[in-house]
Parts: C-alpha cells; sequence; structure tokens
C-alpha cells in the first residue's frame, strides 16, 4: 500500500487528486483484498465454443425466472378458501374458485404487466429445464464429466432434479383445471406406494384429495426452499468451473494443462453481459406473441372434472408415459392392494434419473483411470457412450408420446391402444436399436477420419491419369487438422490377466473384476473403435505414388 501511495504524488511533490471511484476502490482493497484478487482471477482465460452457451443459457434463465417470480410474488395469494369471481374475465363472473386461481385471473387482467410476466417466467422456467437436458447431454457426450468434474456433474444432475420438481410445484399453485389434473396424477402415484402412500397423501393435501393445504404448502416449496437450494447449487457450480477452467475442443496448442481461449474480463465478461440481454429479449417476445398456460380457458379445478387432453410441461412426460403405458397390474394380500402398474413407473423414474447421476463414477470405475481430463472427447470416438446417450434421449422420446398417447391418436387419427403398445415394445425395442445403430455410425465416422488423415480430403476435382484410369484428387491435411483427428488415446481395455501365477498357483479374481472386465471389454474393446493412422503409414502413403 506504501509503494501504490507514493504512486499518488506528481513530481513537485504534490499530491494528486484521485476519482471518487478510485478512492472507493482503495478503501475496498484495505478490507477486501480486491485487488490481489482481480489480479489473479480476473485475467483467467477461457476457451470459446458454441456449445458452451448452453450453459450461460441455463444461468440466465434462472435469473430472470428469479426476477420474474419476485414480481409474481407480490400479488399471487397461495389459498384454497374458496370466493365468488367478479373481475375482468367475464365469462368465469359468478363462478365458486378458490382464491388462488383468482389471484392468477388478476394477475392476468387486471395487474399491469402482469400477463407478460406470467407468460416470461413459465416459457423460462421451460427453457430453464431444456438448456439444462441439453447441456448435461454435452458434458456427457464429449467426457466432460470425468476427473476432477464428477462433482460438478452431480451438482448439475441435481439441479435438473430440482428443476423439474420447481415447475411441477410451479405449475400446480394456479389451481386451475390443468394443474388440479397434475395434481390428481400426482397423488395418485403417491398412493401408490406401499405402507406410508395413504399417510403421505393426507400430511401433503391435509386431508382426502383435494384438502385444503396442498397450495399453501406448495408455495414456499416453490418460491424459498427449491430456489434458495438451486441459487446455492448454481454458485458452487460455478466456482468450480471458475476453480478447474473450462474444458475445450481439442485442437492445435490445447493440451491437459494449457487453455487456448479469451480472458474473463473484459472479453469473456462483454459477450456474457451481451447474450445474457439477448437471452432475457428472446424469452420477452416468447411471452408477448406464445400463449402458455391459458388459465382463464380452463377454468378453476374440480375434483369431478377433467381437462381434455391435460398435458404437463415437456420434462414431465416421461414420467407420464412410464405410467400411462404400464399394464395395471395389481397384487391384493393381507387385505392390502399394491398398484403395481403405478408404483413401478413412479419408482423406474427416478432410478433413471439416478443412473444418469452416478454414471460417471461408473465409467470411472471400469477405465481405472485416476487422471485429470481437461481435453473433451469427441463423441464419435467413444461410440460406446455415445450410444447409451442416444439410447436413453431415444426411450425419453418413446416415452414422451406415451405420456401423450391421447393427443397422437387424435391429431393423427390413430386407435389409442395400438399407440399404447407401440410405446410398450419400443420400450424395450428403440433404445437398442439407437444403441446398435449410433456405434456402427461412430465407427464409420472414424474410418472416415482415418482415410481423411492418410489419403486427404476429398476434393471433388478429376483427373485423368496416363492409362486412362480416372481418378479423384485429395487435398493433403494441414498439420492442425490432422492432430485435431488423431489426439484422441486409445487405451487397451482393463484385463483380470492370468489367473495362474508363474508357479502354478491360481490367482482368485473377485466377481466384481470380473464384471469390470467384462465392461471394459463391451465400451473400450477392439470393436469400440478404429485404430489410428500411425505416423509409419502416413508417410509411406504421402512419400510415393499412393498419395494423388
Amino acid at each position: 500500500m506504501g509503494a501504490r501511495s507514493a504512486d499518488r504524488h506528481g513530481s513537485g511533490g504534490r499530491p494528486v487528486q484521485t476519482g471518487k471511484g478510485e478512492r472507493l476502490a482503495d478503501w475496498a482493497d484495505g478490507r477486501l483484498g480486491v485487488y490481489g484478487l482481480a489480479k489473479a482471477q480476473m485475467r483467467k482465460v477461457f476457451p470459446d465454443h458454441p456449445s458452451f452457451m448452453l450453459g450461460e443459457i441455463c444461468l440466465y434463465t434462472f435469473l430472470i425466472l428469479i426476477l420474474t417470480g419476485v414480481y409474481l410474488t407480490l400479488f399471487f395469494e397461495p389459498s384454497s378458501a374458496e370466493t365468488v369471481y367478479h373481475g375482468s374475465y367475464e365469462p368465469l363472473n359468478g363462478i365458486i374458485m378458490t382464491r388462488a386461481y383468482e389471484s392468477t385471473l388478476d394477475i392476468s387482467f387486471d395487474v399491469r404487466g402482469g400477463l407478460l410476466i406470467r407468460q416470461i417466467h413459465h416459457w423460462a422456467a421451460v427453457v430453464f429445464v431444456a438448456g439444462m437436458l441439453i447441456h448435461m447431454m454435452r458434458v456427457f457426450f464429449t467426457g466432460a464429466f470425468r476427473k476432477p468434474r464428477e462433482l460438478n456433474w452431480l451438482f448439475g444432475w441435481t439441479l435438473l432434479f430440482l428443476g423439474i420438481i420447481t415447475g411441477l410445484t410451479g405449475y400446480s399453485l394456479p389451481d386451475d383445471l390443468l394443474s388440479g389434473t397434475g395434481l390428481r396424477f400426482a397423488q395418485g402415484a403417491i398412493l401408490s406406494v406401499p405402507v406410508v402412500g395413504t399417510y403421505l397423501s393426507f400430511f401433503l393435501f391435509g386431508g382426502e384429495f383435494p384438502g385444503d393445504d396442498i397450495i399453501s404448502r406448495l408455495y414456499p416449496i416453490h418460491i424459498l426452499l427449491l430456489p434458495g437450494i438451486m441459487l446455492g447449487l448454481v454458485v458452487a457450480h460455478l466456482i468450480l468451473v471458475f476453480y478447474h477452467k473450462h474444458t475445450q475442443f481439442p485442437g492445435p496448442g490445447r493440451d491437459q494443462k494449457s487453455v487456448v481461449g479469451m480472458p474473463f474480463l473484459p472479453v469473456y465478461m462483454a459477450k456474457a453481459g451481451g447474450f445474457f440481454f439477448l437471452v432475457f429479449g428472446v424469452l420477452s417476445v416468447m411471452g408477448a406473441i406464445a400463449t402458455i398456460n391459458p388459465v382463464w380457458a380452463f377454468g378453476p379445478y374440480r375434483a369431478d372434472l377433467v381437462t381434455t387432453g391435460a398435458q404437463p410441461d415437456w420434462y414431465l412426460g416421461f414420467s407420464e408415459g412410464l405410467i400411462r403405458v404400464m399394464p395395471g397390474w395389481e397384487i391384493n394380500a393381507f387385505g392390502h392392494t399394491l398398484a403395481l402398474g403405478v408404483f413401478i413407473p413412479f419408482s423406474l423414474f427416478p432410478l433413471i434419473m439416478l443412473a444418469i447421476g452416478v454414471y460417471p463414477f461408473i465409467e470411472a470405475w471400469i477405465t481405472g483411470d485416476k487422471r485429470e481430463h481437461h481435453i473433451l472427447d469427441r463423441p464419435r470416438n467413444v461410440p460406446t457412450r455415445t450410444g447409451l446417450g442416444v439410447a436413453w434421449l431415444s426411450l425419453y422420446g418413446v416415452l414422451l408420446i406415451g405420456g401423450g398417447n391421447d393427443i397422437v391418436a387424435t391429431r393423427f387419427h390413430l386407435s389409442i391402444n395400438v399407440i399404447t403398445w407401440a410405446v410398450r415394445i419400443g420400450f424395450f425395442v428403440v433404445p437398442v436399436l439407437a444403441f446398435i445403430i449410433t456405434r456402427r455410425i461412430c465407427l464409420g465416422l472414424q474410418r472416415r477420419d482415418r482415410d481423411k488423415v492418410l489419403h486427404g480430403r476429398e476434393s471433388g476435382t478429376i483427373k485423368r491419369l496416363p492409362n486412362g484410369e480416372f481418378i479423384e484428387v485429395h487435398e493433403p491435411l494441414s498439420q492442425a487438422q490432422r492432430f485435431t483427428l488423431t489426439q484422441h488415446e486409445q487405451a487397451p481395455p482393463y484385463e483380470v490377466g492370468p489367473t495362474v501365477d508363474a508357479n502354478g498357483v491360481v490367482r482368485k479374481v473377485r466377481p466384481t473384476e470380473r464384471l469390470r472386465a467384462r465392461l471394459a471389454r463391451v465400451m473400450y474393446g477392439p470393436n469400440t473403435h478404429v485404430p489410428k493412422p500411425t505416423p509409419e503409414e502416413y508417410r509411406e502413403l504421402t512419400s510415393g505414388d499412393h498419395h494423388h
């Protein structure tokens, strides 16, 4: 601080007048050490790639959800008390409804800007979950979850799971006929839980469905508990991204220790700020011109009614599809009924989500790789992992059709029974086919990369040789392009090794080791990759008449 103070004097020894902002910065540095922090971190280099914007979309939509949610909180009344509506929307005048539904109508028709904010909030929720899902798929397909980022994967996975639950609690609050139908669906799933299902339902709803307490209980969960947990996870997620540095795609000058990109300040911050306003602007346009969740068209919830074509938001279609296509199996024993037709799919949804969450640890156990990875995989170079990801996405698509089987039947004039049976068969067949086809495509792309490295890029120019033969002229790749196509590793899979040592003593092999070796052969064995071209092969082909 002494050296910095000395710099504030002119050549004649007179003190130089400093600005208010500079004095404020000095004051903050003396108490928080911001100069040292800024010097060490604000010039941190981050790589640049269009797919990295997916994470930013998730962050910005989350901030927009908080901002719009605060505004809506000022006018929404989470009460199940009944009232008679006398408001701006004439078709519902004189109808008995809850205060929650009435306040939602007031926000939509009487609060200045209320409908726009409501729709921005709902669209932001849809984009938020979509952005998290696509962002996690980018992380999955490129292997960005490997050490040291397994914990960050779990943070992102938890955010996705909490985002789905937050969306469920949010669209249940208005107490319209659509949201009430969704709550009825959730209550049926809770009742299917053996032994404690009835008690859980009575506790949540405050008695027999629909009860009087569910809205007032969902409200603090939706606006306080879940957003608070998610905000903490977002901060932790960003801290780890900053600490570990961002992953980067393979290319010249990029390795496990060096990063090629732009500094955090000012380049990255300027781009991030502009992108935030772009996302906010797009969501505002969507909220202004595209109607979503028109609660006035559904009317207030009544337990004896259900909306035609009632559908949840798309991210819950997976769970609804599981329950809709599951056969109605039941077990009656000792005076109790176990509704397997609901309980099995209700259990499958979190189990499938759990498998996604623990996958990085399973892959690390299979490979035995304990190194840090900061360079991303090209999906084609890990065909088994890519195939698993595509299989999961295809399963989601099949069950999404099952969740909207009535809509599909109506729009395409098909039998709902035919659609249900097609989804049941597709549940087992489509993911397997997707896995096999994806692996074959990845292997084909690997062969194409190998040919491009050895023979060059097809130029489209046809040349006739003196002997009359026609050939296509290939343009050799640059050194940077060859490096990008061949930088990936092809490590041999884990093997159990000989079960008998040199002295003839039988070595005991644990079942877990045998399982690990089998999985390693399936995921990383000889049939899962095309051998990379060697320098000798390249020199042999480019040194003589083999190269055109």
